[in-house]
């Protein structure tokens, strides 16, 4: 046996969608009764910076968001805003199990899987699949009404990076990649040549940072995505800016979980509230000056001892 992510091939995948669906009703085990199918007068159906997405809703960056079929999985169900798992450099021997969920949800180690191509190559399968069924429902409007918001971390250092810089080349276009999937797509179900997918992925980014990581490093990793890549950015908060005994007090007094323990020298070196809000604001005039748009994402990992 191996531990090891083994992505099932574009080809393999997609016979496996359309032949489940055409002689079960479902994919991936999702009945289509439990497929969202969104009406062009729904009143959740907006605009967000540009583009319109069929609802405001959808799935945090996660095991869930790392291979195509859980990304395909949560279109499915609706989800219209997908925050695909976080992509960083490796070069970390990662523990067993990453996630571990009895009661509580334990983050063990890095749970980053691939190499950050053979991330993207994941999401650029999903990216079509999204596109090809929803021409295959007859689902109203040109396009699926999807935003795909990349996730990234967690140092300037490995943002500058050589295989992090191709990453963010190819999902700004995705170029003879794309190609390669629908040729692949064309040949292996005929009815979708000539589907038209656009070639960049995303135009939104999260930044993940590792707790401990400075005020300054913070701001000069989103000027970077704005400024260098032209992204409407994000940075995910972590608790820890709540500060240790108020998480505490809501940890043991309010929710029970008396068994968790902050460590307290973690909050010591995170960023503190009234650093983020100088942060927030700086980092809002920058975003406005490039013409892109700056948020936060609330919120992160809690350090446990």
């Amino acid at each position: 046996m191996s531990d090891l992510f083994r992505p099932t091939p574009f080809a393999d995948l997609t016979r496996w969608v359309f032949t489940e669906f055409e002689e079960r009703g479902s994919i991936f085990d999702i009945d289509r009764t439990l497929f969202f199918e969104p009406k062009l007068d729904d009143p959740f159906r907006l605009e967000l910076q540009g583009t319109m997405i069929a609802t405001p809703f959808g799935v945090a960056a996660g095991p869930h968001t790392q291979l195509a079929p859980g990304i395909i999985a949560s279109w499915l169900c609706g989800a219209r805003v997908l925050e695909l798992k976080t992509v960083q450099l490796r070069g970390v021997e990662v523990v067993r199990p990453c996630i571990r969920m009895r009661d509580e949800g334990l983050n063990v180690e890095w749970s980053q899987e691939l190499e950050p191509e053979a991330s993207f190559d994941q999401y650029l399968d999903a990216w079509v699949l999204i596109h090809a069924l929803h021409r295959r429902f007859g689902w109203p409007g040109p396009d699926p009404e999807t935003i795909f918001d990349i996730s990234v971390g967690y140092d300037l250092k490995g943002l500058q990076s050589e295989p992090m810089r191709r990453y963010f080349s190819l999902v700004a276009d995705s170029g003879a990649k794309l190609e390669e999937r629908l040729d692949v797509l064309a040949r292996v179900r005929p009815e979708f040549a000539g589907l038209e997918v656009p070639p960049r992925l995303s135009s939104r980014v999260t930044l993940s940072t590792l707790h401990g990581c400075p005020s300054d490093e913070i701001g000069r990793m989103i000027t970077h995505l704005i400024e260098d890549y032209g992204l409407h950015a994000k940075v995910k908060m972590n608790p820890s800016l709540l500060g240790a005994e108020f998480v505490r007090s809501v940890l043991h007094d309010h929710l029970g979980f008396t068994d968790l323990e902050p460590d307290e020298a973690a909050f010591a070196d995170d960023l503190k509230l009234g650093e983020a809000v100088d942060l927030v604001a700086e980092l809002d005039g920058t975003a406005h000056k490039a013409g892109a748009s700056f948020g936060v994402k609330l919120s992160n990992t809690l350090p446990l001892k």
